[in-house]
């Protein structure tokens, strides 16, 4: 059932009055507050639309927040607004309508959906035309098959402006044309080839892009998107020349459209199928700002998104990052240099409720038993959602080493620790030394290089990322002796080192009063490895390597304790990834596989919750390396943390007993 929402408008300008004009013809809406930074503005727009709306209520936005006969807002400010409002909207328990873009970047639009998930309030992208019944009908057309097998979109969604000032030319506010109307023909293209797959979007598998960047904001750019079954899109857009279009190519017809955007009630759905007349539609009477509205309504009564989900939205602004990038766009708030703020505007704060903790013993700091791996992030602001969203739910630790992306995960970890100055909250563990440059030499050079790029004096772990049997281990203990007595390191140990190996440098480190390995860094898991992925690993999942741990109670920080995906996504028919075949495929693993899955059902999990449980409830320390993406990757890791495995279901998991 939906029921009516009471809507707020944030942001009094030009859009928000096309918002307010045609919400009266909403089905669930009413209008019945505006917010502004500015109380006079708020005050000019409650009297404007006084008649059509009644009496609206005014004030800032923290007052109209606050208000509890606000069920909704309509978030029409800048773009680089939008993140902090939604979120303290939502955290404030209202659904939130922002206008298009969602975020300026995919790494502030991830930040927003991760609150709309934690509130469980609907968060809608307002790109209006995708809830029009014009829209609608073009989807049905190409999933119907009506122009045979999809082979091209064409979309083009430009415009000329005849000033070059205000916020379209301010890089500050995110200006430029692919973010303010690009999107529309991005979004477009993914749901059509969606339509094709008989799913609600597509995301391309590559994106060319070129464009022309003035002061700091682009003026025209074209994209080229390729998707998986081989359909191409080409999607141009900018500020200084018009071109508005949609052709829909496939192997038997064309759809065009008139206007795919803005939707004229003199707009034109044109049909033209080979050796056929051509078919015209029209679709007049449709308010489209007042059926985006209806759409959050029933989003709302229905607890789903049908149009425009979180996860298109997501889709959409990753392509927008990989349009800009490769046009050389990057904005002044979003460079390695900049003092990056949290997208919520809010001070960092790390949590501790949902995390576990442990001790190394010569680390003087609890370390989260979970650890970021610091590998998989492609910006500062990327990097900074990821790290923050980590340290809100209690993880203090995070592992780098000196030749992930060249360096630059270095860098970016130590402009996080330096913007936020949590340096003495957080434990960093780097790594170096790795092969071929793997000897005595190479590792002082290295530590310090990454130190500098952290911006830090010392590493609370630091770890050889290789080891070279030609060199006699001694060498390798004197020199990391030397580095933990000067301070630039506090415990050391080995990242894919033998046990043979690591038991000899401890022998010489304790034959020649030197400080020995505290820790190693091996591939460990669930699943247990046949082969590794990279040459020079190692893994301790066999059971000689187990009992050894547990023995010793050497710590161990695992990396791939998730199997690379195996937990998520093999499949004894499917062959297709040479890797994870070699390394994991026997069916020892995909019983393992069948018993987490099983137990994930149990718990209400994923299997690779349960595959990061076991090794969580090692008889040994253990603190297990994960390499998410995307701040949901990290939620759905951090699931295992609520996990209590008993002895029987370790056991159980690892096919030393039949039942759990």
């Amino acid at each position: 059932m939906t029921s009516p929402v009471r809507w707020a408008v944030l942001g009094p300008g030009r859009i928000a009055r096309r918002f307010a004009t045609q919400l009266s013809a909403s089905a669930h809406g009413t209008l019945v507050a505006v917010g502004s930074s500015d109380p006079g503005r708020a005050r000019t727009f409650a009297e404007e639309f006084a008649a059509a709306h009644g009496e609206l209520r005014t004030g800032d936005y923290a007052q109209i927040l606050a208000d509890p006969e606000v069920d909704a807002v309509y978030i029409a400010t800048v773009h680089t607004t939008h993140a902090e409002l939604a979120i303290a909207a939502l955290t404030a328990g209202k659904h939130v309508l922002s206008e298009k873009p969602l975020a300026p970047n995919h790494a502030q639009a991830m930040a927003m959906a991760d609150a709309a998930r934690t509130s469980g309030k609907v968060l809608l992208e307002a790109f209006m035309y995708r809830f029009h019944p014009q829209t609608t009908r073009v989807l049905e057309l190409v999933a119907a098959g009506a122009i045979g097998e999809l082979r091209h979109v064409d979309a083009a969604f430009a415009f000329a402006t005849g000033s070059t000032e205000g916020r379209l030319f301010e890089p500050d506010l995110a200006g430029g044309g692919i973010l303010d109307v690009g999107g529309y023909p991005v979004s477009y293209a993914r749901a059509i080839a969606g339509a094709a797959a008989g799913t609600p979007f597509a995301d391309p598998v590559e994106v060319r892009a070129a464009g022309t960047v003035e002061n700091g904001v682009d003026t025209w750019a074209v994209a080229d998107l390729t998707f998986a079954d081989g359909t191409t899109a080409s999607v141009r857009t900018g500020v200084r020349l018009a071109d508005v279009a949609l052709t829909v190519h496939g192997s038997a017809g064309q759809i065009r459209l008139k206007n795919p955007w803005t939707i004229a009630d003199d707009n034109v759905l044109t049909l033209a199928v080979v050796g056929q007349e051509p078919v015209t539609e029209t679709f007049d009477g449709h308010q489209p700002y007042a059926l985006e509205a209806d759409a959050l309504a029933e989003a709302v009564g229905t607890g789903e998104v049908v149009r425009m989900s979180l996860a298109d939205s997501l889709g959409n602004a990753r392509v927008l990052d990989d349009w800009r990038a490769q046009i050389g766009l990057t904005y002044p708030f979003e460079r390695d240099e900049a003092q990056i703020r949290t997208v919520s505007g809010a001070p960092l704060t790390f949590g501790r409720d949902a995390m576990r903790y442990g001790r190394i013993p010569g680390v003087d700091k609890d370390i989260s038993r979970v650890v970021m791996g610091c590998d998989n992030q492609r910006t500062l602001p990327h990097a900074a959602a990821m790290f923050d969203h980590f340290a809100q739910a209690g993880g203090n630790a995070f592992d780098t080493a000196f030749q992930y992306g060249g360096g630059r995960m270095e860098t970016l970890l130590g402009r996080w620790l330096a913007t936020r100055g949590v340096r003495d909250e957080v434990v960093v563990i780097a790594k170096g030394a790795h092969s071929p440059n793997c000897n005595p030499e190479a590792l002082s050079s290295q530590l310090l290089t990454s130190l500098d790029r952290l911006g830090i004096d010392g590493a609370d772990i630091y770890m050889m990322h290789r080891d070279n049997p030609d060199i006699p281990v001694g060498e390798f203990v004197d020199v990391l002796d030397e580095h933990a007595r000067a301070g630039r390191i506090g415990v050391f140990g080995g990242s894919n080192w033998t046990i043979e190996r690591f038991e000899e440098a401890n022998a010489y480190a304790a034959a020649n009063g030197r400080q020995g390995f505290s820790v190693l860094s091996n591939h460990f898991g669930l699943a247990e490895a046949y082969d590794v992925p990279w040459a020079g690993c190692r893994h301790a999942t066999d059971p000689e390597s187990k009992a050894w741990l547990t023995r010793t109670g050497t710590p161990l920080l695992p990396w791939s304790s998730q199997a690379r995906g195996f937990f998520a996504r093999a499949d004894p028919e499917d062959r297709s990834d040479a890797e994870l075949v070699r390394c994991y495929y026997s069916d020892e693993n995909f019983e393992r596989l069948r018993r987490a899955r099983e137990l994930g059902q149990e718990f209400g999990v994923h299997p690779t919750a349960i595959a990061l449980a076991f090794v969580l409830h090692q008889p040994f320390p253990t603190f297990p390396l994960i390499g998410p993406r995307t701040i949901a990757e990290t939620r759905s890791s951090l699931e295992a943390l609520a996990i209590d495995l008993t002895p029987g279901q370790v056991d159980y998991l690892d096919l030393r007993s039949d039942t759990p």
